[in-house]
C-alpha cells in the first residue's frame, strides 16, 4: 500500500509540475542553472561511460561473432545497441547518481531546514520555483547527453574494432549506415527525455517530502537513487515492448 501511495503522490506532483508550466511567471533563469547543472556538469561521466562502453560491446560482440564470420557486424551492432539502449539507459542511470541524487539531497536539505515553509510565506510556490526548472532541464539535458554517449561510444567501439582487432575500417563504417536507421536513434532520445523526467521526478519528490533531519535527508537521497534507477529500468523495457 506504501508504495501505491508514493507511486499517487509522485503523480500528483507531476501533474502539479505540468500546470505551472503553462502558468506565469517563467524562471527561466533557474531553468538554465539547472540545464548546466544537469547538462554540462555531467559531460564527462557520459563521456567516460559511452567510451567505454562502446569498446567492451566491441570487444565481446567480436569475440562472439568471430565465432560464425560474422566480424563485419560489430560496427551495426555497436550502433543499435547505444542507439536504442545502452546510449540512453547508461547515461540517465548516471546522470541520476550524480545529479538525481543532489536534487534529493538540496531539496531534503531545505524542507528540514524550513526553507520550504519559507517560500510559503513568501508566495512563491516550492513546485514552480524548485522542482519545474529541474524537471524541465533534465528532461531537455538528457536526450542531448544520450547524442554524445551514442557518438563516443561509436568511437570507442571503433577505435576497439578497427584499430586493435583488425576490422576493416570502411566495412565497419558501412555497417553502420547500412543498418542503423534515424527510428533507432529517435527511439533512444525518446526514452531518453522520458528517464530524465523520471530520475528528476523521483529526486525532487524525495527531496520535497524529506523529514527527520540530516539522517533523513541522507536516507532520502538513497531512496532516489535507488528508486529512480529501478525505475529507469522498468520504464525502458515497457517503453522498448511498446515501440516494437
Amino acid at each position: 500500500m506504501h508504495g501505491l501511495e508514493q507511486a499517487g503522490e509522485i503523480l500528483l506532483l507531476l501533474v502539479q509540475t505540468a500546470l505551472w508550466l503553462l502558468r506565469p511567471p517563467w524562471r527561466m533563469r533557474l531553468v538554465f542553472k539547472q540545464m548546466e547543472f544537469v547538462g554540462v556538469k555531467s559531460l564527462n561521466v557520459t563521456i567516460l561511460t559511452g567510451a567505454f562502453t562502446g569498446g567492451v560491446f566491441a570487444l565481446q560482440t567480436y569475440h562472439g561473432f568471430s565465432l560464425f564470420g560474422a566480424e563485419s557486424l560489430v560496427g551495426s551492432t555497436v550502433a543499435l545497441a547505444l542507439a536504442r539502449e545502452l546510449g540512453p539507459v547508461l547515461t540517465s542511470l548516471m546522470v541520476t547518481g550524480r545529479a538525481g541524487s543532489a536534487m534529493a539531497a538540496e531539496l531534503g536539505t531545505m524542507r528540514v531546514t524550513e526553507q520550504i515553509d519559507a517560500l510559503y510565506v513568501m508566495a512563491v510556490n516550492p513546485v514552480q520555483y524548485l522542482v519545474l526548472p529541474r524537471v524541465v532541464a533534465s528532461v531537455v539535458m538528457l536526450p542531448l547527453l544520450t547524442i554524445v554517449a551514442d557518438f563516443v561510444g561509436i568511437m570507442g567501439g571503433y577505435v576497439v574494432g578497427v584499430h586493435l582487432l583488425g576490422i576493416n575500417a570502411g566495412i565497419f563504417v558501412a555497417k553502420i549506415i547500412e543498418y542503423v536507421d534515424p527510428e533507432d536513434i529517435m527511439q533512444g532520445l525518446f526514452k531518453a527525455a522520458i528517464f530524465g523526467l523520471i530520475l528528476s521526478l523521483v529526486g525532487c519528490f524525495k527531496g520535497f517530502y524529506t523529514y527527520g533531519g540530516a539522517e533523513g535527508v541522507g536516507r532520502a537521497t538513497t531512496e532516489a537513487v535507488v528508486l529512480a534507477s529501478v525505475t529507469i529500468l522498468a520504464a525502458d523495457y515497457v517503453l522498448t515492448a511498446l515501440m516494437f
